[in-house]
């Protein structure tokens, strides 16, 4: 169990990171309304630019924190609220999908962030 729990840190950590630091200004399929970036995908859910700052470090700092949490075993609580932290921010993304009617599929990876984020806790 202990490896599978290692398994989704890696896999939601680097995943955010890849979103945010490698990816931020590219067209995806997943982004909301029809944005061509982050910044615009924030537009399209009426939010402002600093909103978008915000969850971006928020995601940073908690996806830092689940790998941080890897090594630092003794650190329990760097994990729950890491992993927390992530599955509120994925809980925020997929009811911004909804309230922008976008089709399901958009809401997809945020929504499986949001599960894995929380199965981490819950094992």
């Amino acid at each position: 169990m202990e490896y599978l729990i290692i398994a989704l840190k890696v896999i939601v950590g680097l995943s955010i990171l890849n979103v945010w630091l490698l990816r931020s200004g590219k067209k995806t399929q997943w982004r909301g309304g029809e944005a061509g970036n982050l910044e615009e995908e924030f537009k399209a859910y009426g939010l402002p630019v600093w909103f978008m700052w915000t969850v971006g470090g928020l995601k940073i700092l908690f996806a830092v924190g689940l790998l941080a949490s890897i090594f630092l075993t003794e650190y329990p609580a760097l994990e729950t609220y890491s992993a927390y932290g992530i599955a509120a921010l994925m809980f925020g993304a997929v009811s911004m999908h909804l309230k922008v009617k976008d089709p399901l599929k958009k809401s997809f990876p945020a929504f499986t962030f949001l599960v894995l984020s929380l199965a981490i806790v819950l094992l």
